[in-house]
């Protein structure tokens, strides 16, 4: 990975009290260019390590003098949120990755239905602005618990109007109902937890909705597993992998370099061969004949003892 770009913290604010949002402004000239949907790596200094998290941005990609974005507080967090929420302040300096897309916005849509869970809301921000700016016709649904994941909530409910459909439970939410009575090329954006992605996916599927018209991004902190050992078969070392530490995390506290880019399971950047023991595959990027040739170590995990993995 390149050495980033450098950019100052000019605003930050509570949007919840799980929920903190940064305003990014660049120590020099503009900033990339982004699209809807982009994303950043924003480099995270803690102890020894050097972590990488992934954030969307919310700003208008319109505008490239500043970068917004907004973190949630994990209850599980190894650092990453924490740090951001605690530590760092207004006028603190951050290097992040140029913006990578994984989640585009489809220009040619008839109808754009957007579905956000909790902290999944925030690649729709800067959806929203695109999409009112060419005049296109969408509507927003938010799953949210008030109070607490309800982040920019009275914001669009200002901005949109009858477009906007908030429900305070997933009980109240019918993803049957999305897909009914929709116009010929409509397209369907869902970013949330992977229990929102797995309820739409279904339905979607069984209604027979066109998988090119069905777009996903899972928005969730990885959940905790067993401890296993890890076995690098190139190098012939052994790590340990933590009940709450993530493949990746180990790889990359043992000085392991692995290509990655949105740590979520849906790139494929760090696809890696295993060799051996048994996989718990959390992925939503490779086939079934794939996962028994190669894993995910952002999120997958082993079953048993040891995991031997192509490194």
């Amino acid at each position: 990975m390149s050495a980033g770009l450098q950019v100052q913290v000019s605003a930050a604010r509570m949007l919840t009290p799980i929920v903190r949002e940064f305003t990014l402004a660049p120590c020099r000239g503009n900033l990339p260019g982004f699209s809807p949907g982009s994303h950043v790596q924003v480099h995270l200094p803690i102890g020894e390590r050097n972590l990488r998290n992934a954030y969307s941005l919310t700003s208008d990609p319109a505008n490239n003098d500043h970068y917004r974005i907004a973190v949630r507080l994990q209850e599980r967090s190894r650092g990453g949120s924490r740090y951001l929420h605690d530590r760092v302040k207004v006028g603190d300096t951050l290097t992040i990755s140029a913006p990578a897309n994984l989640f585009a916005l489809h220009s040619t849509g008839q109808l754009h239905i957007l579905i956000a869970g909790g902290i999944g809301i925030t690649p729709f921000m800067a959806y929203i602005q695109t999409l009112e700016q060419r005049q296109a016709n969408f509507e927003l649904h938010y799953l949210y618990r008030p109070s607490l994941t309800d982040a920019y909530l009275e914001q669009l409910r200002a901005r949109l109007g009858s477009r906007l459909h908030g429900y305070e439970t997933s009980k109240d939410f019918d993803p049957k109902a999305i897909f009914s009575n929709r116009p010929l090329g409509s397209h369907v954006y869902t970013c949330g937890p992977q229990s929102l992605l797995s309820a739409v996916e279904e339905q979607a599927k069984a209604l027979g909705w066109p998988a090119s018209r069905l777009h996903c991004e899972a928005f969730s902190a990885p959940q905790p597993g067993q401890p296993f050992e890890l076995e690098l078969t190139r190098s012939g070392r052994r790590l340990q992998v933590g009940a709450d530490q993530s493949l990746l995390e180990a790889l990359e506290d043992a000085g392991v370099p692995v290509p990655n880019l949105c740590r979520g399971g849906v790139c494929g950047h760090c696809v890696t061969r295993h060799l051996g023991g048994e996989i718990e595959h959390r992925d939503n990027f490779l086939s079934a004949a794939e996962q028994a040739e190669f894993l995910m170590p952002c999120v997958s995990r082993g079953y048993g003892p040891c995991v031997a993995l192509d490194l």
